[in-house]
């Protein structure tokens, strides 16, 4: 597992004999169905453990790496991109300057989101500015 990616926990949130999906989904916030999506198109970074039973058993390690391809999604990165990134991290050593580009492209347009968030932020305080006004006004002349 690639510690530069995958910090440990003051606490494992997994038990020792690991999370069914099911807790794993409602720990990380996700559905079952996004589980086995990641699964399935090759985004996480190792086989997920079965229980002699078939189920899976989600690891402490499996739900932090889920963590942060929940993180790398919500700020819009390509599935594309989190697949290679996750091939990168699976190959092991000696690809940090691959890894490094893709995460600091990826932080270049998560820059870019957020100012453009910040500057619909602006318009929306300056409408919520001028109702403020309008109804303080509204409230004075009564």
């Amino acid at each position: 597992m690639d510690t530069a990616t995958d910090p440990a926990p003051a606490t494992d949130p997994a038990p020792a004999s690991g999370m069914s999906i099911a807790e794993a989904a409602a720990h990380l916030g996700l559905t079952p169905d996004t589980l086995r999506y990641y699964e399935k198109d090759g985004l996480l970074l190792r086989p997920v453990r079965r229980a002699t039973s078939g189920h899976r058993r989600y690891e402490g390690p499996d739900l932090r790496w889920v963590e942060l391809v929940t993180r790398l999604r919500s700020t819009g990165m390509p599935i594309r991109d989190v697949r290679r990134y996750a091939d990168l991290v699976r190959a092991g050593a000696g690809n940090e300057p691959e890894r490094l580009a893709l995460l600091q492209e990826h932080r270049r347009a998560v820059l870019v989101q957020l100012a453009e968030v910040q500057e619909h932020l602006g318009a929306i305080d300056h409408k919520i500015g001028i109702y403020t006004d309008l109804l303080e006004r509204a409230d004075g002349a009564a």
